[in-house]
């Protein structure tokens, strides 16, 4: 049974709560799959998303997973909200939670803004990504793209590509992946890797072809280049060249390696196209998952019980 009031990070969860999500995420994945994509599992609650930050996959996602289980949903825009009025954030929080809105998905880009509001108002919230901190839901919905197509978890090699240091994904899936028993080993540019990294317990390199060499799963991440200062490395042209994820870069994984991607991908870039685009890749289901993980998060913390009959 789920307990928690509040999703902050992954590093917080015990396996057996992320165990729980992806049991109850099986059962979400089989209401997608159907003509009709609709239970009253949450008729009646009432659900708000309240991005600081643009987002297509995230924000889609969880309104299509309230929506599917039946919940109300508001969703909140910054540029036309009383927050450009100078209004604080936990004031317009509070506005909300007094329409009796009980969950609350924030996604903000400073670290620690969920928290401080989950702390400070009696709703539930998720967070949906602060700053470089953690991106929960997406190692989540990760973990469970990694059991349906391997059946296990641990014991894999999770290679992890690219900007680590700006990627609040790579935070979230290293401590998702420790908790169920992986191996993990980052890669990238020295000026794109943490000092601290190695208190996460992953291994680093700064060689692609040692990341890839006998992986299970290439995870590629984004160069986020809109959080990043000038002259971390020379050009989009050699980091391409020197950890850009290419077919012939992949012929030192395992034959069953398998691709995956955040999103949104810059193609040519972090990863080529005849990979992204390739049977090895699971970057469009990994959206579709998105969707059943957090389906599986709402019913499970709205009240759902993981032995209920949601069908």
């Amino acid at each position: 049974m789920w307990d928690r009031k509040d999703l902050i990070g992954i590093e917080e969860l015990k396996k057996e709560e992320i165990e729980l999500i992806i049991e109850t995420a099986k059962s979400m994945k089989d209401i997608l799959n159907r003509s009709i994509k609709k239970v009253p599992t949450l008729r009646g609650r009432t659900i708000c998303t309240l991005f600081y930050e643009p987002s297509t996959r995230t924000r889609s996602s969880f309104e299509l997973a309230a929506k599917y289980l039946s919940a109300d949903t508001i969703s909140i825009a910054t540029s036309t909200s009383s927050i450009q009025k100078g209004e604080t954030l936990l004031d317009t929080v509070k506005t909300i939670e007094a329409m009796g809105v009980e969950l609350f998905i924030i996604r903000h880009s400073s670290s620690g803004v969920p928290l401080f509001i989950a702390k400070n108002i009696r709703s539930k919230v998720i967070n949906a990504g602060d700053g470089m901190h953690e991106h929960p839901t997406q190692a989540l919905l990760d973990v469970f793209t990694v059991y349906e197509k391997k059946n296990r978890v641990d014991g894999l090699k999770i290679a992890i590509v690219g900007d680590i240091f700006h990627s609040r994904v790579a935070r979230s899936n290293i401590y998702a992946w420790n908790k169920l028993g992986s191996s993990i080993i980052v890669c990238g540019p020295p000026t794109l890797i943490p000092k601290d990294i190695q208190y996460l317990n992953a291994k680093v390199t700064y060689n692609l072809d040692e990341a890839i060499e006998d992986a299970d799963i290439v995870y590629v991440l984004r160069l986020q280049l809109e959080r990043q200062k000038k002259g971390l490395f020379p050009s989009l042209r050699e980091y391409h060249a020197l950890f850009g994820v290419t077919e012939e870069r992949l012929k030192k994984a395992k034959k069953d390696v398998l691709i995956m991607h955040p999103g949104p991908m810059n193609r040519g870039v972090e990863i080529s196209s005849e990979v992204a685009d390739s049977t090895l890749s699971l970057i469009n289901e990994q959206v579709t998952n998105g969707v059943a993980v957090r389906m599986a998060l709402l019913y499970l913390m709205l009240g759902g019980r993981s032995d209920e009959n949601i069908n």
